[in-house]
């Protein structure tokens, strides 16, 4: 957050100032280890976040300030980090209309010609909202957002008995933010401090109070108020939970694995033995495809590596086929709810050569992992004579597995 650089050019330019009113505690949206609601979480960012994002967008508003409640000096010092425009903190007060009216003492000495004074826990303004009122608000008239009521409206009488159905015709939800003429509003909240008025809700019924007119600007209804924990969450999904939740929980897992030559006539890759001048040296059959892959596997599920399940000092898995190992984690991603989609392995040596065997090793991967030979891949590449591997040393493998589990993308 910058202070109030370059204020007088930035006012010359456009001067419209924000006050966002941001002091609650929010007791009705529950408590959580995020405090407030303006601070809680919705689409990875704090509520309040957003709301200034939208303000700071806007190439109308020059400055914003911020009322909040002396206590969450750090968390929205945290929220606002990289926030890039001129936006000041000042501590509220007991109600909303008291941090609104400090809000406006830390702007007099600005003068702008309109205010917009919006609640932090609305975050879902947009632009052409914010035009609207700050093209109605002007001399001597505010600008009120309103949504017209739908709802039936029912009249409350004793032990919870209907009284009487109010009609709506007329009737408007308010929003915020509202615009006013600086001046006029700054003079209306100082009047209603100076006679101790502190009911009021909004600031457009103290502009009534005061005699300045309010003209009614239509609303938004995605411009909701974050009240209830049901309110919040609703707006997470819509902004994260809702994008992540058409996206499926796809999981992709690498593997790699090298071992050596030693004496021997053959080599066992990808589950198949190949007739060689030298085999593989390692606990189990040492087959660097099907190690690779286990690895894979295991990787989408966070279940470890191959070390993990079968240790080479367990002399239980001496001379093991390698198939097991694959059964063995693709079972664990089964028995987690997820379908192998592919798997993929790359071998990488100078011998011998995989091509002649690429249709018997897809045939048996595709065996090994219940898919379709189409969803299994076998290639094979050379080290172009460099390192241990371009030296016929030995040989290694690279291998990707791609499984969907159930569900949606989430947390």
């Amino acid at each position: 957050m910058n202070a109030f650089l370059d204020q007088e050019d930035r006012f010359a330019k456009c001067r419209v100032a924000a006050v966002v009113v941001a002091a609650g505690r929010g007791e009705r949206a529950g408590q959580a280890g995020e405090g407030p609601k303006q601070y809680r979480l919705i689409g990875g960012k704090p509520v309040i976040r957003h709301t200034l994002e939208a303000l700071v967008a806007h190439d109308r508003v020059s400055v914003i300030v911020v009322a909040i409640h002396p206590d969450d000096d750090a968390m929205f010092t945290k929220a606002c980090e990289g926030l890039d425009c001129d936006v000041r903190m000042v501590h509220g007060g007991a109600s909303r209309q008291e941090s609104t009216r400090l809000a406006l003492v830390t702007l007099e000495g600005l003068q702008p010609e309109i205010v917009l004074i919006h609640d932090g826990v609305r975050p879902f303004i947009d632009a052409p909202l914010i035009g609207r009122v700050i093209d109605t608000a002007g001399e001597g008239t505010g600008a009120l957002p309103a949504v017209p009521v739908s709802d039936t409206l029912k009249r409350r009488g004793d032990d919870m008995l209907v009284a009487g159905t109010v009609h709506r015709d007329g009737l408007f939800a308010a929003q915020t933010p509202q615009g006013f003429p600086f001046r006029p509003i700054f003079e209306a909240h100082q009047k209603a401090w100076r006679a101790g008025r502190s009911d009021f809700t909004d600031d457009a019924a103290i502009a009534e109070w005061a005699g300045l007119p309010v003209r009614l600007v239509e609303g938004s209804p995605d411009n909701v108020k974050m009240t209830w924990a049901r309110d919040i969450a609703l707006a997470d999904q819509r902004l994260g939970g809702a994008a992540m939740a058409g996206l499926p929980d796809v999981r992709t897992g690498n593997g790699y694995d090298v071992h050596a030559f030693g004496p021997g006539d053959h080599v066992t890759l990808c589950g198949i033995d190949i007739p060689h001048e030298r085999t593989l040296e390692g606990h189990s059959d040492a087959d660097v495809g099907l190690h690779a892959l286990t690895d894979a596997l295991l990787a989408t599920c966070g279940a470890g590596d191959i070390g993990t399940h079968f240790p080479p000092s367990d002399p239980q898995w001496k001379g093991m086929r390698s198939r097991t190992f694959v059964e063995h984690a693709a079972n664990l991603v089964r028995e987690r709810g997820g379908r192998i989609a592919n798997a993929d392995i790359t071998v990488i040596g100078e011998a011998p050569r995989v091509g002649p065997h690429r249709a018997a090793m897809v045939a048996e991967l595709s065996g090994m992992l219940r898919i379709s030979p189409e969803r299994v891949s076998v290639k094979a590449t050379t080290n172009e004579g460099l390192g241990f591997i371009g030296r016929a040393e030995g040989i290694a493998a690279i291998a990707t597995a791609t499984v969907v589990f159930p569900g949606p993308l989430k947390d």
